[in-house]
């Protein structure tokens, strides 16, 4: 299922015209807070469609009955672009387990690319709910390779993903691939290149949240 925040007038669309304004993204603060914010506002989102038990709260006063998470969320995401959108949820879901992996794109010669996985640190996932940050889903097999990748520590109870802006094709992709996910997406963009770039789209959003790399 994919949740387009995009389709209903709200603060996102503010937050994603930033991303995407190539004056506004000269100032890569900004740019990493509205990924944050963007984290925030989908965290808040998920937490409407969580399980709660009864929580009684004592205070000065008296005791107030309330509900709590049983069990905080994992919390996944790609390096290194993904890190300010990981954060957005962290600020939510602060007491969350997390996991980082190693992907990239390995470019061949004649401009064919293929994604490699090389590293992944996860608490044990089993039977636990798996919310996966990944700023831009464009073909989607980064974001399938880093679920399965996962997969060797437990099987998630239920998955989400969160993204910034998507691709049609990838979500198609994502959703197709991992059994029940369902996506939280800021916007979907219609265009993806030859070369996997999404058309507006916003550019490479490690760089621009943490400089060029070589």
């Amino acid at each position: 299922m994919l949740v387009n925040l995009s389709k209903k007038n709200s603060l996102i669309s503010q937050f994603v015209s930033e991303l995407r304004d190539v004056q506004v993204q000269k100032d890569r603060l900004r740019f990493r807070r509205n990924m944050e914010r963007i984290g925030e506002v989908c965290a808040y989102e998920i937490s409407k469609e969580l399980d709660y038990e009864p929580h009684a709260v004592t205070t000065p006063l008296g005791v107030a009955d309330m509900v709590q998470l049983p069990q905080q969320p994992v919390l996944a995401t790609i390096l290194r672009a993904g890190l300010p959108l990981h954060q957005g949820l962290l600020n939510y879901f602060d007491g969350a387990d997390n996991a980082f992996i190693s992907a990239y794109r390995y470019h061949h010669q004649d401009h064919s690319f293929e994604v490699k996985v090389e590293y992944a640190s996860c608490p044990p996932i089993e039977g636990r709910l798996l919310i996966l940050a990944d700023p831009m889903i464009a073909t989607g097999t980064s974001l399938v390779l880093t679920y399965k990748s996962l997969l060797q520590f437990g099987k998630p109870s239920k998955v989400f993903v969160v993204t910034a802006i998507g691709s049609e094709a990838g979500v198609n992709f994502v959703r197709k691939s991992i059994p029940g996910v369902k996506i939280y997406a800021a916007a979907v963009d219609a265009e993806l290149t030859a070369k996997a770039y999404i058309v507006p789209g916003l550019g490479d959003a490690g760089d621009l949240a943490f400089g060029e790399k070589k």
